[in-house]
């Protein structure tokens, strides 16, 4: 079979529209999107339908899926196959129990089971629709495939799936909520020094007396942000645009953001420990899976989601080709934290990569547990000062004058 016809994207399906008759005698009609008329039917038989009239409507969109339904169809998979179910009825299965042929994840799997009927290697398919499923996805169910240990090996692709999706809502948590406390102070305030506080001023203007500097300050910064806010949204936003597309468009764009995101003061520690998790556990599950070193490069191109350490990994396999050591490599490489490269250096000389790999990466994903625990219970207090300090600030700023008013009365 061609290298062509392996990575050749599937055939476009098709939109339907159909009317027809249930088991009832129930007239209905509906819409579908099934790759021909003769499938089409075949799953309206199998709803127990009898078809009047099938008109074609052009091409479907390509189908999309989440990462959590990935996850949650390498999950089923893997038990259907450890209960002995083959892999193309097993497919045919999973595309049947969703409840919505519109939805992308059972068009998906239907395009699979046509191709592992078709002749396709699992692996091969699975390559047809990177956008759900990575080369390193792809990496290890070929690598299953060889061994006769698929079940296995997807039960592992879906138990770091799961594992990763964890660790990224633990910090989405853990930043969401002083991000939207902040939000709201900065919300606050700005509403304070637009509205409120010009309505103090004309009562200062009558006193006709010297104001504390404290009060000339947020004065000044009232005036300021009634001239220039709108002018300072705009530019914010269209900052924030040109860098969404700088960062699409350029790949020296990310490798920067990505080189300075690893060296920001809190936040910076903790991705460079996540990243470097994920990449020795990417690395360690290709080793233990039977993959060359060599080999297993050329599937941990994004196996990170930093684009430095993507960059990192590419300069690391060119290293290892020339004949370096990998613990080595990784110290030139100069992204990955001393506690993960020394155990690596050790477990080279002792003939035990790939378990000391995996260890390292559960070691250094406990760490980042610990750090997410940290923040959160650092944030809180932290968040509370802030939000003490602009809005307290602004009112005792504003109330001084009046204080001092009453003094001299």
């Amino acid at each position: 079979m061609s290298t062509a016809m392996l990575h050749r994207p599937p055939a476009s399906d098709l939109r339907f529209k159909w009317r027809g008759v249930d088991a009832n005698g129930v007239r209905k009609n509906g819409a579908l999107i099934a790759p021909d008329a003769a499938i089409a039917r075949a799953v309206l038989k199998r709803d127990n339908v009898f078809v009047v009239e099938l008109t074609a409507h052009g091409p479907a969109p390509r189908p999309s899926a989440s990462a959590t339904e990935v996850t949650l169809f390498t999950r089923q998979l893997a038990s259907l196959l450890r209960a002995g179910l083959p892999l193309a009825p097993a497919l045919e299965l999973l595309a049947q129990a969703q409840t919505s042929p519109r939805q992308g994840m059972p068009r998906i799997v239907s395009a699979l089971a046509r191709d592992i009927t078709g002749g396709l290697r699992f692996s091969a398919a699975l390559q047809r629709h990177p956008a759900q499923f990575s080369e390193l996805y792809c990496q290890l169910v070929e690598v299953g495939e060889a061994a006769g240990a698929l079940p296995a090996v997807l039960a592992r692709i879906a138990d770091d799936r799961e594992r990763a999706a964890a660790q990224r809502a633990k910090v989405r948590a853990a930043l969401t909520y002083p991000i939207a406390i902040l939000v709201l102070a900065v919300a606050i305030t700005a509403a304070l020094l637009v509205w409120v506080v010009p309505t103090f001023k004309q009562i200062f203007d009558g006193f006709g007396a010297r104001l504390p500097a404290p009060t000339l300050f947020v004065l000044a910064l009232s005036s300021g942000a009634a001239r220039w806010s709108v002018p300072a949204i705009a530019m914010i936003f269209a900052a924030s645009s040109a860098m969404t597309f700088l960062l699409r468009r350029s790949e020296a764009a990310r490798l920067r953001f990505a080189r300075l995101s690893l060296k920001m003061p809190v936040a910076g520690p903790l991705l460079r420990t996540l990243c470097a998790a994920r990449w020795s556990r990417a690395l360690g599950t290709l080793l233990s899976a039977g993959t060359p070193l060599a080999d297993a490069f050329d599937s941990l191109s994004h196996a990170t989601g930093n684009a430095f350490f993507d960059h990192a990994t590419v300069d690391i396999a060119a290293r290892l080709r020339r004949g370096e050591r990998l613990a080595a490599a990784m110290r030139a490489a100069r992204c990955f934290p001393p506690e993960v490269v020394q155990p690596i250096a050790v477990a080279e000389e002792s003939g035990a990569l790939d378990t000391m790999l995996i260890d390292v990466a559960s070691l250094a994903d406990r760490q980042v547990d610990e750090k997410i625990g940290t923040l959160s219970s650092l944030c809180e207090p932290l968040v509370i000062m802030v939000l003490g300090a602009l809005v307290g600030g602004l009112v005792i700023a504003m109330y001084l004058p009046i204080i001092q008013l009453g003094n001299v009365v």
